[in-house]
């Protein structure tokens, strides 16, 4: 009621109901610690949101909780846990602006004191890549410019028309991450019992490609572009373990302490099965199981086995000591054996996502920031759509909605893609995104197109239902390359 007070003179005068909020979330902050102490939570952490927060003035409660006028000063960013996952989304893309504008004033600066004149491109992170040598150029490129990571992100194809405001970098994300989660590029394994990929345990040599990774994921936060990523979730938690970079000692981070069971079923559903029976079963676990202190896994059609501490293939497993077997299992799959992989992605993400704001969040937020959400909601994207040359009662326009809500969940994904340059749903759902239908003059036999910088379709005025759906179809399943932007 403070933040957004009533007309009238009802409240009580200012100076005696200062307690009031601080007060309310000191207490909100006790109970929410109870509810993760719980196992499960009694709650989902959303529950704690107070989306009316989103409304407020949230960079100047930021900055005064990162520099206090006064000890004690209440801020709502001392607990993050009230801030909705749009507020700190609006947080952190405010923050990451503000950065960018102070690294770029900062080459400025520096191109001044050497008396050269300053060009545009000193504001940017400019990435020039080759589409035939996407992740060498890039990881290159990104190894050359550590010093601009935190400047707003412009991409180039060579021998390509285009001026970036956007489109290209979206393509340059998308079609990056298609090519190193390839399998034949070998650093991740896709587990199809769980649908997502996991990293892979024979991959040391390649740890530059896992910092560039990193950096990917931090540079698609920093920027505002969501990727389509499938990691566990066990993945964010280890990106924020810890949340900030040490100083000095960086061994041991991305390492999540005491792993569960349920962490290694979301990625190896049929061994964390496995296991738990394991656990639970009341016969002769040595005689019966014949299991010793070592694991057997299979990458790319080859079976590997590692030893869980020394001489573990002559230390048979028992019932009084599956309990170690099973803890060394989960923390040798999840920790130890991509140890080098994964911190070397860690740093790579924190190497542009360093930030106060980083601190705020959850892991299950940090995903939603990176991947978007998953719901696919085009009657959301029609309440918020404008138009250029049609009105929205139009016959042509009805159809289009028709016809693009009938399609199936591939098809709409391809039109996400072709709209806007990414596949992904950002944060807050359709109902955040702009889009726009514009009319052209062009002749109906002409497909549409798509100027993914601003979120823009370009509608021919197709004289039929039939021939509106043949042509959209058509555009979408080719959305690949400047040609079509």
């Amino acid at each position: 009621i403070r933040q957004f007070p009533p007309g009238d003179k009802s409240l009580p005068p200012l100076n005696k109901t200062r307690w009031w909020i601080p007060t309310a979330t000191k207490t909100l902050a006790l109970i929410n610690a109870a509810n993760n102490a719980a196992n499960p939570p009694l709650l989902d952490y959303t529950e704690f949101y107070n989306s009316a927060l989103d409304h407020m003035d949230l960079m100047q409660d930021y900055f005064s909780w990162q520099t206090p006028q006064r000890p004690g000063q209440f801020a709502y960013c001392q607990y993050p846990f009230i801030l909705s996952i749009v507020a700190k989304r609006i947080i952190l893309t405010k923050d990451s602006e503000q950065q960018m504008i102070l690294t770029a004033r900062r080459s400025l600066v520096a191109k001044v004191a050497r008396h050269q004149a300053p060009q545009i491109d000193i504001f940017f992170l400019n990435i020039t890549v080759r589409r035939a040598h996407l992740v060498c150029d890039s990881l290159n490129e990104i190894a050359s410019k550590q010093k601009d990571l935190k400047k707003k992100l412009k991409v180039s194809f060579v021998g390509e028309p285009g001026l970036d405001m956007g489109g290209l970098t979206k393509e340059w994300f998308l079609l990056l991450i298609r090519q190193i989660f390839h399998p034949d590029y070998g650093m991740f394994v896709y587990h199809p019992h769980s649908r997502c990929y996991w990293f892979s345990t024979d991959q040391e040599g390649n740890l530059r490609e896992y910092n560039l990774i990193g950096v990917l994921m931090g540079l698609a936060v920093y920027n505002s572009i969501i990727l389509d990523l499938h990691f566990p979730s066990i993945c964010y938690r280890k990106l924020l373990s810890p949340p900030v970079v040490p100083s000095v000692d960086t061994s041991g981070v991305g390492v999540v302490r005491s792993p569960t069971i349920d962490d290694l079923a979301e990625i190896l559903p049929d061994v964390a099965r496995g296991l738990k029976e394991l656990l639970a079963y009341e016969g002769n676990v040595e005689e019966d199981m014949c299991l010793n202190f070592q694991v057997s896994l299979e990458e790319y059609g080859e079976v590997k086995t590692y030893m869980l501490k020394p001489c573990g293939d002559t230390l048979p497993v028992t019932n009084g000591n599956r309990h170690e077997y099973v803890n060394l299992y989960l923390d040798w799959v999840l920790n130890t054996a991509i140890y080098e992989q994964f911190r070397a992605f860690y740093l790579g993400f924190h190497s542009v996502c360093a930030s106060n704001a980083l601190i705020m969040l959850r892991p299950e937020e940090v995903e939603m920031l990176v991947c978007g959400s998953p719901t696919l909601d085009l009657n959301e994207l029609r309440k918020v759509t404008e138009y250029d040359g049609y009105k929205p009662e139009q016959p042509l326009i009805s159809d289009f909605w028709e016809v693009l809500i009938s399609l199936d969940e591939d098809l709409k994904k391809k039109f996400l893609l072709f709209t806007t340059g990414s596949d992904r749903v950002p944060v807050g759902g359709m109902s955040e995104m702009t889009f726009k239908v514009t009319r052209t003059n062009l002749d109906p036999a002409n497909l549409p197109e798509a100027h993914t910088c601003f979120n823009q379709l370009v509608l021919p005025q197709y004289e039929s239902k039939e021939a509106l759906k043949e042509k959209l179809i058509i555009a979408i399943s080719n959305a690949e390359g400047f040609g079509l932007e």
